[in-house]
């Protein structure tokens, strides 16, 4: 099996003010293929991008920063956003999701759009990462 390929990559201060720049950089990494699934890369990048910044250690930091790397292979995009991860915290789909509420919908977006996704930890920190195969 071939190997993805790198379209590039970013990093980004872990503010609030950066889920916007992550999302326009992204975009512009996914303008040189045609990928049936750019919105939804871009609705997930956004997602990630904001619990980084709310929920990781990578937020709490004034020079916190995450790292977000795009990759494609035969109609596959692979998306990883890499953060300095929270001791005792883990990704978890919240069970109960109010579609009425502000938040809590990022990873169950994330199950239910992507191919595939999963998390692990790294010497860097965390990384959450999807895939989503054109259709």
């Amino acid at each position: 099996m071939k190997a993805f390929g790198l379209l590039g990559q970013l990093d980004v201060p872990a503010h609030v003010a950066a889920v916007p720049r992550a999302r326009r950089c992204v975009r512009e990494l996914l303008d040189g293929i045609d990928h049936p699934q750019v919105d939804d890369a871009l609705l997930l990048v956004t997602e990630l991008v904001t619990n980084s910044v709310r929920y990781s250690d990578s937020g709490r930091c004034p020079a916190g920063r995450v790292r977000i790397a795009v990759a494609e292979h035969d109609g596959t995009l692979h998306v990883d956003v890499i953060d300095a991860g929270s001791w005792g915290n883990q990704p978890t789909v919240c069970p109960e999701i109010c579609l009425d509420s502000g938040g809590g919908r990022g990873l169950w977006l994330l199950q239910e759009m992507a191919t595939a996704w999963g998390w692990y930890e790294t010497a860097a920190g965390r990384v959450v990462w999807f895939q989503l195969t054109g259709k």
